[in-house]
């Protein structure tokens, strides 16, 4: 590859979703359909919580931010994902690599903690709701959350792209990650796969426990109420809730948690659907979409 990949590397060759040319026009079409939802769903809770007066409280301001990230998320890689089914040669440009990298590790990330600010403001403390969470505070926090996943992406980014690439340069993957792009580092790929390995497991670990204590309190509030359609339509909407949030970590969980030694890139791309670009869909229908007051600001809006 020569002396250093910033001046000789000019491009990679994605592998793909899949190896078989039967199925790419078909997978277009489904994952063009995931992306349209995916932004026509994000974008509407965007337009709504900012445009509705009603929806300007804590939890919507954090609904909003979960939409940006979510569409921030899907649309770095769903767009080029998209454009390599139709065409012969799946390239992408070397800069365009670290971009993507970059902003893709930037969105994830933001969305553990907002989903984990979520739970602990809304569901852990519900009495102190309103009084706790300024518009003030709800910036601070928010804005360190974004620092935070900021602060990581460029960490890692910088790391990988200043190291020399050796070998081959085809990615074992849909998408510019650090996981696969380890395997064709020359040198030190092993201090940055303990690097990703300790700070996955921070990230994924400290948000997941304070997501599911939050359900936790939630069942348990649910038991303790008298009315039985009323336990009903809480179990429903908190069943959808955790199939969602056990989706998305668990696939991150199978990304990022094993010895690059131990991937199998096959199935790390089945995962890899699941947390770029399957739960971006759905997290404005389960998080928001359901709610009667965003129904009734669907409604106001549309009616005027």
């Amino acid at each position: 590859m020569g002396q250093h990949n910033l001046t000789v590397l000019t491009e990679f060759i994605l592998m793909g979703l899949t190896r078989q040319p039967e199925l790419q026009i078909p997978l277009f079409g489904v994952f063009l359909v995931i992306y349209v939802i995916t932004v026509v769903g994000n974008l509407t809770m965007i337009i709504l919580t900012k445009l509705d007066s009603h929806l300007h409280i804590p939890m919507y301001f954090f609904i909003r931010h979960l939409a940006f990230v979510d569409l921030g998320n899907s649309t770095v890689i769903c767009p080029k994902m998209l454009a390599n089914f139709v065409v012969d040669r799946n390239t992408i440009s070397y800069y365009a690599c670290v971009a993507q990298l970059a902003f893709f590790l930037k969105f994830i990330i933001s969305e553990l903690f907002i989903l984990s600010a979520m739970a602990y403001v809304a569901i852990c403390n519900p009495l102190l709701y309103y009084v706790i969470m300024s518009q003030r505070l709800c910036h601070v926090l928010v804005g360190i959350l974004y620092l935070y996943s900021t602060f990581q992406a460029l960490m890692f980014t910088i790391k990988i792209f200043t190291l020399t690439f050796c070998g081959s340069n085809v990615i074992s993957h849909f998408y510019c990650d650090g996981v696969p792009l380890l395997p064709m580092l020359c040198s030190n790929a092993q201090e940055i796969e303990l690097l990703i390995i300790l700070f996955s497991a921070f990230n994924l670990i400290s948000s997941l426990l304070i997501v599911l204590v939050s359900y936790m309190l939630i069942l348990l509030a649910i038991c303790q109420m008298h009315s039985a359609e009323g336990r009903r339509k809480a179990f429903s909407t908190c069943g959808s809730h955790l199939t969602v949030v056990v989706v998305f970590y668990g696939s991150l969980l199978f990304m990022y948690m094993q010895l690059s030694s131990t991937h199998f890139f096959d199935t790390d791309k089945m995962a890899s659907v699941f947390y770029t670009l399957v739960i971006p869909m759905l997290n404005p229908l389960i998080y928001s979409l359901r709610n009667k007051k965003v129904k009734n600001a669907f409604y106001k809006l549309f009616k005027n």
